[in-house]
C-alpha cells in the first residue's frame, strides 16, 4: 500500500526537487519484480545483507524486515526529518504535506 500510495502521488512529489527511492531487505530481483508489478516510477533499492537497514536502525529486532520509516535527507546529506510513524494509506499524500512543511524547493 505504502508503494502504491507513493505512486499514486506521483505528480505532487514530482513538483519537489527530491530523488525518490525505497529500500527493502529483499533481493535485487525480488524488488525488481515487485516494483515492476506495481509499475512504479521510483526504484526500491536492495539490502539483503540488511547492513545499511542496521546502520539506518530501522532493522526490527527479529532481523527479518526492515521498519517502514521515511529519510528526508537534504542536498547536503544531512537528515532533515525521520518519519516513524508512516500511515500506507496515506504515505504519498503525507510525505508530499512534509516536503512543503520543510521547505524543499520545487523544481
Amino acid at each position: 500500500m505504502e508503494c502504491k500510495s507513493l505512486r499514486d502521488s506521483g505528480r505532487e512529489l514530482q513538483q519537489f526537487d527530491i530523488a525518490l527511492f525505497a529500500a527493502s531487505v529483499d533481493d535485487p530481483e525480488t524488488n525488481r519484480n515487485f516494483a515492476e508489478s506495481l509499475n512504479l516510477s521510483y526504484p526500491i533499492l536492495s539490502d539483503p545483507t540488511k547492513e545499511t537497514a542496521k546502520a539506518f536502525g530501522v532493522l526490527h529486532e527479529s532481523g527479518g524486515y526492515a521498519r517502514r520509516w521515511t529519510f528526508i535527507i537534504g542536498k547536503e546529506g544531512k537528515i532533515l526529518q525521520v518519519v516513524r510513524e508512516v500511515n500506507p494509506q496515506t504515505a504519498g499524500p503525507d510525505l508530499a504535506r512534509i516536503l512543503e512543511e520543510l521547505g524543499v524547493p520545487r523544481r
